[in-house]
């Protein structure tokens, strides 16, 4: 079988997915393909034209969005894209790109090596973690790590800004010097079993959960809910992940994990090794691109459309303009 029948096949499957996600009332977020010229440091990249290539995202704000920016960037660079965008859940999104059903999709380093191959410890490293997942995924699975952003959408703590002022705390080491009656903690009720969660943390920073945090001072919540019960004092610590837009939006401060603790979750685009081998232009398509995608541009970027309801294609293709990638 050609590559060029493998990829007409691979679109072909993710028409199928989109049609059957659809069907079961889970579809995904295909609308507009909006595309323009590439411009700036991607003017030179060699055009994509012949290929046809299926992009998937997972179904929370900030994937969509980078979703959304692969679509736009594949497009605008001449390739004719399937928007398979918005897959309900990771395992979902990444068992259609394990089945070929999906040719490229944003991920996360932490959640490659933990989640996807199965690995109990994170390796703090942001570089060495990046290499040890992309090495393993291209060598079992034939997918390919493109070079990762800077940004870290991590888990983490947060406090309002006149409590990080009254207890003069801003690293995680500093929770043992507020008084216990104040180490109070908004959490999902996830957070609170996983391997890389809450009585993992406690431990690391010396107060374990019981005896250096009491379990009445845990309030379970809804991911979203964490934010605004933060903000209206609730509790003194609310977990995020660290480049939600609402942190900014609600005036919240994200504490310093200084020992490390959370895994390192710098996401990359990944690709189906037999795609990149056949358009190795891709990398240099992505490449400026992921360098520019800090955890600024992703807090500002996600609080578009989860505080002021954008929509993630929207802004999308506006900061691929506003950074001069295309026009």
């Amino acid at each position: 079988m050609t590559r060029s029948l493998l990829r007409r096949t691979a679109a072909a499957s993710g028409l199928l997915l989109a049609l059957t996600l659809s069907a079961c009332g889970l579809g995904t977020a295909a609308g507009p393909v909006l595309s323009g010229n590439l411009a700036g440091p991607l003017e030179d990249v060699e055009d994509l034209d012949g290929l046809e290539i299926s992009v998937g995202s997972k179904n929370f704000s900030e994937n969509i969005i980078l979703g959304k920016m692969a679509v736009s960037l594949l497009a605008s660079a001449g390739a004719d894209v399937v928007d398979l965008t918005n897959i309900p859940g990771s395992a979902a999104a990444r068992q259609a790109q394990l089945d070929d059903q999906i040719d490229a999709m944003w991920e996360y380093t932490g959640t490659g090596w933990i989640t996807y191959l199965g690995h109990e410890d994170p390796i703090p490293d942001e570089q060495e973690q990046y290499v040890a997942v992309r090495d393993e995924d291209l060598a079992t699975n034939g997918l390919a790590w493109l070079k990762p952003a800077p940004m870290n959408n991590t888990y983490g703590f947060a406090i309002t800004q006149e409590t990080s002022e009254r207890l003069g705390i801003t690293k995680l080491s500093q929770i043992k010097d507020v008084p216990v009656e104040e180490r109070t903690f908004c959490v999902e009720s996830e957070f609170t079993n996983r391997p890389d969660g809450l009585p993992g943390m406690l431990d690391t920073y010396e107060i374990p959960l019981g005896s250096g945090v009491p379990e009445s001072n845990l309030r379970t919540y809804q991911t979203g809910a964490v934010y605004s019960a933060t903000a209206k004092g609730e509790c003194t610590f609310g977990e995020v992940f660290t480049t939600d837009g609402r942190i900014v939006a609600l005036d919240l401060t994200v504490l310093e994990d200084d020992r490390q603790y959370f895994p390192k979750y710098n996401v990359s685009l990944v690709v189906d090794d037999a795609v990149l081998q056949e358009y190795p232009q891709i990398a240099d398509l992505f490449g400026p691109v992921s360098e520019a995608l800090t955890d600024e541009v992703l807090l500002e970027l996600n609080a578009k459309v989860d505080v002021e309801g954008q929509e993630p294609v929207d802004v999308a293709y506006d900061w691929l303009k506003s950074e001069g990638f295309v026009s």
